[in-house]
């Protein structure tokens, strides 16, 4: 396949023509050191290792000679511009032809308007295409400088992107901070409200009444191991003496798990510990309080083993329970209606016996008004060992004399 042919090849520059077809370039091979052109298939380079121009002679490898890349240069400026030249210089060829043409008037524009209106046309467009490529040219213009100042601010954002990265990560580090403060600050607002509930129902002579609400929930977490005991608010033996609490099993503890409750007295750590006597050595009675007019109280005593580490004077906050595992049926208290368990709650109170009370008077003593001041308590109960105790003697047989 040789050149491209057309009639006006002759106006264009000598560089777009192939020397040896003599016709426009197409597919043009160049030499690397001459800089010739030629058509692919004029030059038939075939197998050739050295090939030789056609138009100085001189001898090149078959590697140094390239594909010539017309396609680009056809979509340049000058490129557009070149045609545009071509075509008006037709135009004007054309123009001057026709005014030496003797026909008449009518014949020479019938014949001629037509080709003229063609060239008008292709001119028209032509300015077009150039503007077109022009406009081009300057948008590459400017997306270059655009893009040059792109990559001048590049550094710059990227230098600012690390420091707003940094400033998140310190940010974060601050939230986590502040997550971990509030935590803690939680922890510290529930020590608290317990401190303030507990101040609340404290007593300060050595009985306690322990309210137990919510029970058959805390019935369900003891079954399931989820909560298996929980503790009574503490409370003293006075305002400057030993600091006590219960701890309650309500499915029961060691060997009587699952078939009663177990109830335990706990020894804390106070502030006047080391002003007062130890092992702890004074009776500790329990009582589940019947909450219906029979007033059938649980009752049960137990006396501490002075050398169980218990009763010892305690070195942290609390020492290890000791009290009574079995203290009432689980099968009693479970019964739907029982009378210990009232609107989900129960009520146990703690008593520690300073006074050596006899134990006949302790479902005296137990069955008392508990909203009855501490004083009143223990005056009727002193009452109620002197009637007994008059009593006693009345009813003692005379021995005879003599």
């Amino acid at each position: 396949m040789v050149g491209l042919d057309a009639k006006n090849k002759d106006a264009l520059d000598h560089k777009y023509i192939c020397s040896l077809c003599k016709l426009i370039l197409q597919d043009p091979v160049q030499f690397s050191e001459c800089g010739h052109r030629f058509c692919q298939t004029c030059l038939n380079v075939g197998q050739q290792t050295t090939i030789e121009c056609q138009q100085c002679q001189a001898k090149t490898s078959a590697s140094n000679i390239i594909r010539d890349k017309m396609q680009d240069h056809y979509l340049t400026q000058q490129h557009q511009h070149a045609v545009l030249n071509v075509v008006r210089r037709m135009k004007t060829q054309f123009d001057d032809r026709q005014m030496d043409i003797d026909l008449p008037r009518t014949t020479t524009d019938e014949a001629c308007n037509p080709a003229k209106s063609q060239i008008e046309e292709l001119y028209d467009m032509l300015n077009i295409l150039v503007g077109g490529v022009e406009t081009l040219t300057n948008d590459e213009q400017r997306l270059t400088n655009e893009s040059l100042e792109i990559q001048t601010i590049l550094p710059t954002l990227t230098d600012e992107l690390s420091k707003v990265k940094l400033s998140v990560e310190e940010s974060n580090g601050f939230l986590e901070a502040v997550k971990h403060n509030h935590a803690i600050l939680n922890q510290d607002l529930l020590s608290l409200q317990e401190q303030v509930n507990d101040l609340q129902c404290v007593s300060y002579d050595g009985a306690f009444v322990w309210k137990i609400t919510s029970f058959l929930e805390k019935m369900i977490d003891a079954q399931s191991e989820r909560q298996t005991s929980f503790y009574s608010p503490p409370f003293y033996s006075s305002p400057t003496g030993y600091k006590m609490r219960a701890r309650l099993y309500l499915n029961g503890d060691g060997n009587a798990r699952r078939t009663h409750m177990s109830l335990f007295f706990v020894l804390m750590r106070g502030l006047n510990n080391p002003i007062l006597k130890f092992p702890f050595n004074y009776k500790v009675t329990f009582c589940l309080y019947d909450q219906t007019s029979q007033q059938r109280h649980i009752i049960d005593s137990f006396r501490p083993d002075i050398r169980s580490s218990s009763f010892q004077r305690p070195r942290s906050d609390m020492n290890i329970a000791s009290g009574i595992p079995k203290f009432f049926p689980l099968e009693i208290i479970q019964q739907e209606g029982n009378p210990y368990v009232r609107d989900d709650t129960m009520f146990i109170k703690i008593m520690v016996d300073f006074g050596e009370l006899p134990k006949t008077l302790l479902p005296y003593a137990l069955s008392l008004n508990p909203g009855l001041p501490a004083y009143i308590q223990q005056a009727m109960i002193k009452q109620e060992a002197e009637q007994r105790s008059q009593q006693s003697s009345r009813e003692a047989p005379l021995i005879p004399q003599g």
